[in-house]
């Protein structure tokens, strides 16, 4: 269900049962692209269109989904044909064309090939953890997960949400993992690892199928690398790749959980999604937990103390 996992602390307690939410977040429903617009965001069902509500609630977390959808309209596109009015407009009047001219002519054209461009939609997971006050966003870069908690945060009014800061900095135990070779208890390494030289940001090694405790990553930490991404099982429960900000890829369940949780078992495809939602919800309660004893993330400060 989640491939990866933005954590979002909550300075305030969600304070908000599911329907509650749902009345929440109807207001912001989404809305296809309309003639002239380049893109569009706004609320849909987390487990499908064959369902109506925009909330489903298991093991204490709210599951909600984002609909992106924008309008495919390439720039090469739009200067080819601008070109071409450029072009025409000097040799039909004798006369050269101005940037703000130019500018008028690009808008135009744009207002005129985006009732035909093609559109392209795109699905963001979150649910939000109201045990442990954690927003869980399935987003592979940061700007996609910012954008699903600026909807958030105006579908409520406020969020008060924060990313983690770790006093103890991932990249220095992540490394110190891989030379010792093992991690804390909980974790053991994987196979995969991003090593990254502190003083050059460009000298970069990508590892993956690899024993790292062997002898090529050694000679890269000797020489001052440092692991700023690694892949990590936690508790032979959860596989993933840990980045240096705390923000999770390539996560997957172990196919022994997912047996035990009962999700093969379900009656229908719904019935699979809430038994795979509740696990996952249940095992990442677990594992932020540990991340916050292991990197000493701060506890939530109330939003009354912290202008958001």
């Amino acid at each position: 269900m989640f491939k990866n996992a933005r954590l979002f602390r909550l300075g305030d307690p969600l304070g908000l049962s599911a329907s509650e939410l749902e009345d929440k977040l109807a207001d912001h429903r989404f809305k296809p692209c309309g003639p002239l617009t380049l893109s569009t965001m706004g609320w849909t069902e987390p487990l499908g269109s064959d369902t109506t509500a925009l909330v489903h609630g298991a093991a204490g977390c709210l599951l909600i989904c984002a609909r992106r959808q924008e309008r495919l309209l390439p720039s090469s596109v739009v200067a080819e044909m601008l070109e071409e009015r450029v072009a025409e407009i000097e040799a039909g009047e004798a006369r050269s064309v101005g940037r703000a001219e130019r500018k008028q002519l690009r808008e135009a054209i744009t207002a005129e090939l985006l009732p035909q461009a093609f559109t392209r939609s795109r699905r963001l997971m979150a649910y939000v953890d109201t045990v442990a006050g954690w927003l869980v966003v399935d987003a592979s870069s940061e700007r996609l997960a910012d954008d699903l908690v600026s909807l958030l945060r105006e579908s409520l009014g406020s969020l008060p949400a924060a990313l983690p800061q770790p006093a103890n900095p991932p990249a220095s135990l992540m490394t110190r993992w891989v030379s010792q070779g093992h991690g804390d208890e909980g974790f053991e390494l994987g196979d995969a690892c991003e090593l990254r030289d502190p003083k050059d940001t460009q000298s970069v090694v990508r590892c993956r199928g690899q024993d790292l405790a062997g002898e090529e990553i050694a000679k890269h930490l000797e020489v001052g690398k440092q692991v700023v991404q690694l892949a990590l099982d936690w508790n032979e429960r959860l596989s993933f790749v840990l980045a240096d900000d705390l923000s999770i890829k390539r996560l997957r369940m172990a196919d022994e959980l997912i047996e035990e949780g009962g999700v093969a078992e379900a009656e229908d495809a719904l019935a699979r999604m809430d038994a795979e939602f509740t696990l996952l919800g249940h095992e990442m309660r677990g594992l932020i937990q540990r991340l916050e004893t292991v990197f000493e993330l701060p506890q939530p400060v109330s939003s009354e103390a912290v202008p958001w």
